[in-house]
This record gives C-alpha cells, structure tokens and sequence, in this order.
C-alpha cells in the first residue's frame, strides 16, 4: 500500500511535511484537505487522527500524527540524508532544541498574525482590538529576535554549514505572517540571507509552490471558506481573542 500524507499547505506544518518528502524524493499519494472546509471533523478522516489536525500520514496500516513526529518517521524509514536529522549526537540535540521551542514562540505568533489581520475580520467579520495585534506583532518581534541571536547566530544554517529539519520548520514558519502583509524580512538583513540560502538549498520552484497558497491567501479567502466551520466560530474566536 501506498505513502499516504494528508495536507492543507494553508498549514505551517503541512507545508514543512510536503517540502521534505518532494525533497527527499519520497513518493506519497498527496490527499489535499481544505481545514476551513472542516473535513478533518468528519467521520472518515478521524480513523487516520482521532486528534482531527493536519498533517497526518497512512503508511499501510500505520497511521501518524504530528509533523515533527512525521518528518523524524519519514527520515528514518527513507534514510534520507543525514544533514536532515544528523546522527551527531550534539547536532541533532541542536535540531530538537529548535523543534522543541519553536510551537509556542514563532508558530503562535506567526498565525496569530494572520488570523487578526486576515482570517478574523475578513472571513469571520469580526473586528481585533488593535491591543491584540500590537501585543501579537511585539511577540513575533521578540521571537525572530532570538530566533536571530540564539538559533541562528553567525551560522549559515541551524546547526552549521548545512540546511537542517530545524531550518525547513523555522522558514514556513517564518513566511507565515507574509499571508497578512507583514514582511518580516524588512530591517532584517540577516534573516533575509538566511531566508535565501534556505530557498536555494530547497529548490526555489519547491519553495514557491509549497507557499503559493499562503502567499495568494490575501486576495482569496473570504467568508465562504467557513461556511462549513459556523459552528466552531464561537470556538475560534474564544481561542484567539479571549
């Protein structure tokens, strides 16, 4: 039976998923999810993620949730080049060092950008107090700050000279605010450069295509794109606004 993989590159760590599988060559049966159309709460998808979240994989009878977890499996059972996830045993603990901070730093704050600036008063209709953006654009300051001073440093990668999972995590994460308008890129010379090397190191066509979706988001989404989610409204707006 067939790799399945079970995406919405809308998703940060859907997009992290895809790009390292059509990186390494690892051929899947690409089953694309629309989140907003709310399939993932649907009685089939539940057999492949009782968590009802993207991305998950079917690999025969073995079904796995969590794109950290994915991309590790991935890795291990391709043997997909080492600089990927290094067998070293202090590279690799710098990889998971990243991977371990990166859900409640730059994840949130990236999304949380686009959800108040886009998601929330265009497709919700519902207006964000200008005192959550500002606090949410402060912390996504702060988090490409030490994402900068601490992850990055002088290197040209992560963990050196060569492009990591950490990196591949860390750039979709990082692209996510554009969706709203937001480049985080200006006044950041570095993160730029370090924004391009990745950019190489995946392919620019892969790189592209993987984010068209969140760079075409602006001009698309509008408040039909929830009308099967009217339900979870209450739940979405609680979650980020409360």
């Amino acid at each position: 039976m067939s790799l399945e993989i079970y995406l919405d590159l809308f998703s940060q760590p859907c997009r992290s998923v895809y790009i390292f599988a059509q990186k390494n060559n690892i051929q899947f049966d690409h089953k694309k999810i629309a989140l907003f159309d709310g399939y993932q709460y649907g009685e089939e998808f539940g057999k492949i993620n009782l968590l009802r979240k993207l991305p998950a994989i079917k690999d025969g009878d073995f079904c796995l949730a969590e794109s950290i977890a994915i991309m590790m499996y991935l890795a291990e059972k391709f043997h997909t080049p080492d600089h990927w996830y290094p067998a070293d045993l202090q590279k690799r603990a710098r990889v998971n060092e990243y991977l371990s901070w990166q859900h409640t730093s730059i994840r949130m704050h990236g999304s949380k950008i686009v959800w108040f600036n886009l998601l929330i008063p265009k497709a919700l209709g519902v207006e964000v107090p200008k005192e959550k953006i500002d606090n949410a654009i402060e912390s996504l300051d702060l988090s490409l700050k030490f994402f900068e001073e601490k992850f990055l440093q002088d290197r040209p990668f992560i963990v050196g000279d060569q492009i990591s999972m950490a990196d591949l995590v860390a750039i979709v994460e990082i692209m996510q605010p554009l969706g709203a308008g937001m480049d985080v890129f200006e006044n950041r010379p570095k993160l730029k450069a370090w924004k391009d090397r990745v950019r190489e190191e995946i392919g620019a066509e892969l790189f592209d295509e993987a984010h068209q979706r969140i760079f075409s988001i602006k001009e698309t989404v509008n408040p039909t794109d929830f009308k099967n989610m009217e339900h979870l409204k209450p739940k979405i707006l609680k979650h980020f606004l409360s």
